[in-house]
């Protein structure tokens, strides 16, 4: 399936409802114990795209970007407003925010990722539609600057640098980040009236696998 290289209107998945799925399979032991096992290593975010609309050309905007993505055929980007920075929502991205990986003298690339931390748990997500122009990295507590010292693949959430850096230096990343998305139906059901009464379609989104 290919992933068409545009966002959502960003006005339009404001208002929207969603967030990240789990898996869990639970199977409950004759003692009454439970044996649980989750088959998925990610999460799987789903979102609503039509709680977003406010208005007839909210409407057309919607039905033109889901014909040009036919239906269900090809993905898109999603800003999704309650997860979108690698800081907290009143910040602004910094190079330090999330240490990515170790150098080891050797790797150039590396992938974007976010970690979450609770306690003693953390869930490192792979990022893999970084938005253009707002990633920024560093070395060993140092910035390094874009072109400069490194590339960013903005499709696959990828950074090149330059020059590999050093052993056991934390290679760090900033940045701002869409979600790989697609429409999760091939029809949109709605009346002009009962749009104008208020009630809003259902149209599912769900995150895709890169």
């Amino acid at each position: 399936m290919a992933i068409h290289e545009v966002r959502f209107p960003a006005n339009l998945s404001f208002g929207s409802i969603g967030g990240p799925e789990r898996r869990t399979e639970i199977v409950t032991l004759s003692n009454g114990f439970e044996e649980r096992n989750s088959p998925w290593v990610h999460a799987r975010r789903r979102y609503d795209a039509g709680m977003g609309l406010r208005s007839l050309d909210d409407l057309a905007a919607l039905v033109a970007f889901f014909e040009a993505r036919a239906g269900q055929m090809h993905g898109f980007r999603w800003k999704d407003w309650s997860d979108y920075k690698s800081c907290p929502p009143s910040r602004e991205p910094a190079f330090d925010d999330q240490e990515i990986a170790q150098g080891d003298g050797q790797t150039v690339t590396f992938a974007l990722t976010k970690t979450y931390a609770s306690g003693p748990s953390r869930y490192a997500r792979p990022i893999t539609k970084p938005v253009r122009g707002l990633v920024r990295a560093g070395v060993g507590g140092d910035e390094r600057f874009f072109e400069a010292d490194y590339d960013v693949d903005h499709d696959r959430g990828l950074i090149t640098f330059h020059e590999p850096p050093e052993a056991g230096a934390a290679v760090t990343a900033g940045y701002e980040f869409d979600v790989p998305v697609r429409f999760d139906t091939d029809r949109i059901s709605v009346s002009v009236a009962s749009f104008q009464a208020g009630e809003m379609p259902q149209i599912p989104v769900v995150e895709v696998r890169i």
